[in-house]
């Protein structure tokens, strides 16, 4: 479907006449104005792959994936310090490990099937700790419907909780570390044979006063000891974490911190231990691997002038992809808002429903001359009027593209699911095929020789040749074929970073300056598929949509009960909400994503190209006069 400037909406076209308009403007277009995004809404590897290596044979590297508003901090901190960027353990170890730490992640919501693990885990005596600002009811109680006993009777998770402020988790584990430092609960052994950078971090953290630590955490220094001790004395442990901790404009730092304390312990590489930046889509982490980023052409082959040179023989693709540096999402949309994008191809997202200042971000896709947006289902994103040009291509779902598909896991499991026979969409092609069918027209005679497939598998052969990482992914070929690279656990001998060595990390204390009277918001998420509402209510919480998580001891200051109307504003936007009288910290709120949105400042980053979904706020019990407004900062 096309619209086109002044028009009051789309129209039917032929799928030629889409191919040549899409070709035609790509390749009008400067590369370096050109943006190229695809989600992870079910996306496949073959996918990923083919949508990326067809926005650099256009001469782009702004290509990025939903994972940059997720995990890009797991992706840098990770890299920098273990050298990889997926978890280092499985599932499996979560059974039988002396201690599970689930820190600023809600498994029992947004990942419910590793449930069952922890069920399991708990039943041969793992202990569970969760270091959040509110203690979310499904950790503390749950009822896994797979296991018989807890489906009837639920199960208690939570052995103990932790409730750092919002953003207080590097001084809470920089004052668990300074405790296992002075109480001598580190493994030395390990620290000398398989890690750098140690004295510099201890040296830091001895230096670093409880005041500073306890007023940035939230907690008392008897309460970090209480995690340390059990963390200290543990054989071995396991720490998890998703948007809490890597949605911060230091979600890289928070990760760091992480990193810090199981290298302190040696709980890296042995069964029952490792780091989990757990993942919430089932085809999010191989986008990344894919090359569906700005800063690699596939894992393990950085986007520069070396790698650049190596793809272009013809036993890679044939083409020179480009070296120069590339935008991540958030930053595209920024970009945007400034006139500098002109071509952008979306494959699946909503950038209005899930970026922050959704206002601003209607403006930044209204300026981009050409928009592409291929997808299963139509967005608010698609329904901005265009600047100048904007395409509807429908696309088949993963299990209908010829050849089926693979994705891959939390736990680096890449999974055959084959093409299911049936009926298909009339008019929709295969994911993957579109962006070919685009690639060709514009340059038949390269394009040929690029991308010669007819189907998943052969994309399956090419990544197994180009991609040392996914050898073996040719030979999926059936329902349930699957293999996990790297085996069960990784770093065992070694750590995949130059040296061999973890990197210990000397991360400063985030310094959050909230004016007295004003509170730290922070997003959460509820009955809800990324930015698809599937409920007005979450059946965890029994919280509405517009609800406002605030502690009692707030409430109680501002005269609020449970259910009141208050107003919530800074010098972004404003929103109106009830409040929920819930286990939060005090001083700390939270609200729905993406409905808060409107009050998180669009531009404030982690270097990795996160966006911090977190905002300094003011709360006005409504029909109550206003105090002045003071600016929040950017």
């Amino acid at each position: 479907m096309l619209r086109q400037r002044g028009d009051r909406g789309f129209r039917r076209v032929s799928w030629d006449e889409a191919v040549a308009l899409a070709a035609d403007g790509l390749k009008a277009t400067d590369p370096q104005r050109t943006a190229w995004y695809a989600t992870s809404r079910g996306l496949t590897n073959e996918s990923y792959y083919a949508h990326q290596k067809v926005a650099r044979f256009f001469g782009t590297n702004h290509v990025d994936t939903s994972a940059r508003i997720c995990h890009a901090p797991s992706t840098s901190a990770l890299n920098a310090t273990v050298g990889c960027a997926a978890t280092t353990c499985s599932y499996s170890d979560w059974i039988g490990t002396d201690l599970l730490v689930f820190v600023g992640s809600n498994i029992a919501n947004n990942q419910p099937v590793s449930m069952k693990y922890l069920y399991y885990a708990k039943e041969k005596g793992t202990k569970a700790f969760v270091v959040n600002p509110y203690l979310e009811p499904g950790l503390e109680r749950y009822w896994v419907p797979s296991v018989t006993k807890s489906a009837l009777l639920g199960t208690r998770f939570a052995d103990d909780f932790f409730p750092v402020l919002i953003g207080g988790d590097i001084p809470f584990f920089h004052g668990v570390l300074k405790h296992l430092i002075e109480n001598d609960w580190v493994d030395r052994d390990f620290i000398a044979r398989r890690t750098s950078g140690w004295d510099v971090l201890e040296a830091k953290v001895r230096t670093l006063s409880w005041e500073a630590l306890e007023r940035g955490s939230g907690l008392r220094r008897s309460e970090m000891l209480r995690f340390a001790e059990a963390f200290g004395k543990a054989r071995s442990a396991i720490i998890v974490w998703s948007m809490g901790i890597t949605q911060h404009r230091y979600g890289s730092d928070n990760v760091r911190a992480i990193v810090n304390l199981q290298l302190a312990r040696g709980n890296v590489g042995r069964e029952k231990t490792g780091l989990m930046p757990i993942r919430g889509h089932s085809g999010v982490q191989g986008g990344a691997e894919m090359g569906a980023m700005p800063g690699a052409y596939v894992m393990g082959a950085p986007a520069d002038q070396e790698n650049a040179r190596k793809f272009a023989q013809p036993e890679y693709w044939g083409f020179e992809p480009p070296a120069w540096k590339g935008l991540a999402a958030a930053e595209m949309i920024l970009a945007a808002e400034r006139g500098e994008i002109d071509a952008l191809w979306q494959s699946g997202g909503n950038f209005v429903d899930t970026l922050p200042e959704p206002n601003r971000v209607r403006r930044a896709v209204r300026n981009i001359r050409l928009r592409i947006h291929q997808d299963i289902t139509i967005s608010s994103n698609m329904l901005i009027e265009p600047e100048e040009t904007a395409l509807l291509l429908p696309s088949r779902t993963r299990y209908e593209q010829r050849g089926g598909g693979t994705e891959t896991s939390t736990e680096r499991r890449v999974i055959y699911s084959p093409e299911i026979p049936g009926p298909r969409p009339g008019e929709a092609r295969d994911e993957w095929e579109i962006p070919v069918l685009i690639a060709r027209r514009a340059d038949p005679e390269r394009a040929a020789l690029a991308f010669p497939w007819r189907d998943t598998q052969d994309i399956r052969n090419e990544i197994d040749r180009v991609c040392p990482t996914y050898k073996g992914i040719a030979n999926l070929r059936k329902k349930g074929d699957q293999f996990q690279y790297g085996g069960p656990r990784l770093l065992a001998e070694r750590f995949l970073t130059p040296d061999g060595k973890g990197h210990f990390s000397a991360v400063d204390l985030p310094e959050e300056k909230i004016p007295e009277g004003y509170f730290m918001l922070a997003t959460r998420r509820g009955k809800q598929f990324n930015s698809m509402i599937h409920g007005e209510v979450d059946p965890l919480t029994g919280a509405s949509r517009d609800a406002i998580f605030m502690s009692a001891i707030d409430a109680e200051r501002l005269g609020l009960s449970d259910g009141d109307p208050v107003l919530l504003r800074n010098d972004r936007g404003e929103f109106q909400g009830r409040v929920k009288i819930e286990r939060i910290k005090p001083g700390c709120l939270m609200g729905h994503w993406p409905e808060v949105n409107v009050l998180i400042p669009a531009g404030c980053l982690d270097p990795s190209g996160v966006p911090d979904y977190n905002a300094i706020v003011e709360v006005i019990p409504v029909g109550r006069p206003a105090p002045v407004l003071i600016a929040a900062p950017a």
